[in-house]
């Protein structure tokens, strides 16, 4: 018979450690039974008695007859064979009736050492793709059951974090997607597709199209960026970060305003890493920085080193953020207000996604991003990134450091 075919039953775990809990047990209590034998039967000598016959001689030397008689070691190897033969008996009862004790202790003791095991199949049939919030939650002794429960929980707990980024990514990009393509399909109706639009208005929607578009393009690359990281694709090596911050400047720095960018970079700041998506985070800190900067004001890129660390910081002189705000500013699609009361500031529709993209690069790095802001009087947005020399591991300062 195939073992597939065979009752549930026999093919459980509790089945098998019952098996082999009752098999060890059996086994070495015969073993003990059957070193015990020999050894008595080694230092007794037990025989039975052979028959022996004695003259029977009466007063006068006449021979009157015979009769059975032993001598007394006899008697004792006698007496030593019925016990030897008791002793096996005995023995064999004991081994049977432990068979079926230990068959039973077995069952008992594996349903209790396989407890937690149903424990975490009841809570993995209870999880779902789309519900990730069920946890195991095992009690009892810190044993390696228990590790695997509370390794199971945690990796929940990732996943659990994981699908409700997704989603929310998701929507939120649906949202963002949802406009620029009404605002697209709304001009195309409204005007190129009209008969009776005028040239002017035709070049009219053919820039809002545009603008739509490019806004779609931005959301996109964005997207794709935060993609890339996720999956931690890109090869990391020695990176110089004064090099990359002068690079993203030149870069990013084109602009249309009169607005003037300074550097006070240091010099030897390396870390392992990806240079581009070093510099691509800097490249949205200096893009949020010209949005928000307003007219004939500095945008500062400075580099330095406390400790183990390294910090490259970006500050403007453009409306600030509100501490309320602060903690914000790095999530996903957040948008601060401030800008649209600005004066001299452009009001350029973003994709949300910019400062979100330099904390993903910054902490797959092992850093920390952080801004520091005064409403009316700028920002500074500060990335700390590990030195590839660091030995500690001490969290990078908390404060905005001081170039």
């Amino acid at each position: 018979m195939r073992l597939s075919n065979r009752p549930e039953v026999f093919r459980s775990i509790r089945f098998r450690l019952t098996v082999i809990y009752s098999t060890v047990l059996f086994a070495l209590a015969g073993l003990t039974l059957g070193v015990i034998y020999v050894a008595v039967a080694q230092t007794t000598s037990p025989q039975p008695i052979t028959a022996q016959r004695a003259k029977i001689i009466d007063r006068n030397g006449y021979v009157q007859g015979s009769t059975n008689v032993a001598e007394v070691s006899q008697v004792e190897a006698a007496v030593n064979f019925n016990t030897m033969k008791k002793l096996r008996e005995y023995s064999f009862i004991a081994l049977g009736v432990l068979f079926v004790s230990s068959l039973g202790i077995g069952w008992v003791l594996s349903g209790r050492a396989l407890r937690p095991v149903g424990s975490i199949t009841r809570a993995a049939r209870e999880i779902q793709a789309t519900d990730l919030s069920q946890r195991i939650h095992l009690g009892g002794p810190r044993d390696e059951l228990r590790d695997l429960a509370d390794t199971i929980d945690s990796m929940l707990e990732r996943l659990d974090h994981a699908f409700q980024a997704q989603r929310q990514l998701i929507d939120d990009a649906s949202h963002e997607l949802r406009s620029p393509l009404a605002i697209i399909r709304t001009n195309l109706d409204a005007s190129l597709n009209a008969p009776d639009a005028t040239p002017d208005e035709r070049r009219r929607a053919v820039a809002v199209v545009d603008r739509a578009t490019t806004r779609m393009s931005r959301l996109v690359e964005d997207l794709l960026a935060t993609a890339r990281r996720d999956a931690d694709a890109t090869p990391d090596a020695d990176v110089d970060l004064s090099v990359v911050a002068r690079e993203a400047g030149e870069e990013s720095f084109v602009t249309d305003r009169p607005l003037r960018l300074t550097y006070a970079l240091a010099p030897g700041l390396h870390l392992i890493g990806d240079a581009d998506a070093l510099r691509r985070a800097v490249n949205n800190l200096l893009s949020n920085s010209l949005r928000l900067a307003p007219s004939h004001s500095v945008i500062t890129v400075a580099t330095g080193r406390e400790g183990s660390w390294l910090w490259l910081a970006v500050a403007d002189e453009g409306p600030g953020i509100a501490p309320d705000d602060l903690p914000r500013v790095f999530d996903r699609f957040w948008r601060g207000a401030n800008n649209e009361q600005t004066p001299g500031v452009r009001r350029e529709r973003r994709t949300g996604l910019g400062l979100a993209i330099v904390r993903q690069i910054v902490e797959s790095h092992g850093g920390r991003a952080a801004a520091y802001s005064t409403p009316g009087h700028g920002s500074t947005f500060v990335l700390w990134l590990p030195a590839a020399d660091r030995a500690d591991e001490t969290p990078p300062p908390a404060e905005n450091p001081r170039g």
